[in-house]
């Protein structure tokens, strides 16, 4: 029983998007902690913070009541009131006047209504912030209230630089990653298309030494009366006719190639009357046009590439029997569409995105480098697309092509 050949390389592309979703769940787990332990650190400062904020209303009220200016009790106060030196703090009556303030920007070269503006805007931000604290004045006699007043305070320029850090920090991150990430693809899709030329090339000269093998061995045969007769020299000669096609392919596989005006119609025909002998005489390969010039900027040997190589992948899907549908229509924009259809097993949903990569196969025996090769012949070499248009399980698949057509 054969098996499926599954290289590494090919096995690493089919397990990449997997592998991009993992390091995405990691770099979140580990931005999700590095935000959470920030928090905690933040929410520690914020206590500190209100604490000293408290202490200072405490000092408040303690100067309020003491008589003796000397005493420790002033003392300790005026150390608090004039230590706190991050904090900012406004000190307002019941009112809403503002008495002091501390840690504020206030330019002395303002008028005194454009200082009264800002200190009431940085008081009414500090309400929305956090809670005034309440200053109770009591007389130091009799120990009744006498006034009311209110703190008002925000976070420390410190504690407003803990809290943007992780994002900045994690910005920063992402910036790197994103930038890394594309060179780091850009790399890999240079490597790859160093790969694809070499691979190319060296195909195309490995080719050359057995057809002209085959050449001579025909010329050898032609002598032959009896297998002129059996049209055995036709049948060799276009096979020959295939192999330089082929030759031709693989030698302009990482060479920009000419692209020329041609029929596409007709182009699709060479390659269905060239398959149509060499496939199962129970499937039907059909060709529908409403008009049979359709011109077309194309690289011939590799257009017919990719018809053929659509055509074998749905032979393959199909099996022993079936029909591929081929039409061919002029579209808007000055664009020819060309829908391959197989009434084969269609392709799950879940693997319509990872067709065209590398390594994507249905079959036991395969590299799965087909679509991939398509996909780069339309998209790069002829400035057009090529993707799934329609697919269902044991249904069938369709395949179109977009290029540029000739306007006249």
């Amino acid at each position: 029983m054969s098996k499926k050949i599954v290289t590494p390389g090919i096995d690493f592309y089919q397990r990449n998007t997997r592998f991009k979703w993992v390091v995405l769940a990691v770099s979140i787990l580990i931005s999700a902690g590095s935000i959470y332990y920030t928090k905690i650190l933040v929410d520690q400062l914020k206590g500190r913070e209100r604490q000293q904020v408290h202490l200072y209303a405490k000092a408040i009220e303690y100067t309020a009541k003491e008589q003796d200016p000397y005493s420790d009790v002033n003392f300790i106060a005026q150390e608090l009131l004039f230590q706190n030196k991050s904090i900012p703090i406004i000190l307002a009556d019941g009112n809403g006047n503002v008495l002091s303030s501390r840690n504020l920007f206030i330019d002395s070269t303002w008028s005194e209504n454009r200082t009264k503006s800002f200190l009431k805007k940085e008081m009414d931000l500090m309400r929305e912030t956090y809670e005034p604290i309440t200053v109770t004045l009591r007389d130091p006699q009799t120990n009744e209230v006498f006034g009311t007043q209110y703190i008002y305070y925000k976070n420390s320029s410190l504690l407003t630089q803990i809290i943007a850090y992780p994002y900045i920090q994690l910005s920063v991150i992402a910036i790197f990653g994103f930038i890394a990430y594309m060179a780091f693809n850009y790399s890999k899709a240079a490597e790859q298309n160093r790969v694809w030329v070499g691979l190319a090339k060296e195909t195309a000269h490995q080719l050359g030494t057995p057809l002209s093998s085959l050449m001579a061995w025909v010329e050898v045969i032609r002598e032959d009366a009896d297998m002129r007769e059996k049209g055995v020299v036709e049948e060799l000669e276009k096979d020959i006719q295939k192999l330089r096609i082929v030759t031709e392919r693989f030698s302009s596989i990482g060479s920009t190639p000419t692209l020329k005006q041609e029929n596409v119609v007709a182009l699709i025909h060479n390659v269905v009357n060239y398959l149509r002998p060499r496939v199962s005489s129970k499937i039907k390969i059909e060709v529908y046009t409403l008009s049979e010039s359709i011109i077309a900027n194309v690289h011939a040997p590799l257009f017919e590439w990719v018809i053929e190589n659509l055509c074998k992948n749905a032979v393959d899907a199909m099996g022993n029997s079936g029909v591929i549908a081929i039409k061919i229509l002029r579209g808007s924009e000055n664009k020819v569409f060309i829908d391959v259809s197989d009434t084969g097993k269609g392709i799950p949903r879940s693997k319509l995105e990872t067709v065209f990569r590398p390594g994507f196969t249905t079959k036991k025996r395969g590299w799965g480098l087909g679509l991939t090769l398509a996909k780069r012949i339309i998209d790069t070499y002829h400035n057009g697309k090529i993707f799934v248009k329609a697919s269902e399980e044991n249904q069938g698949t369709t395949f179109r092509i977009s290029i540029n057509a000739v306007t006249h």
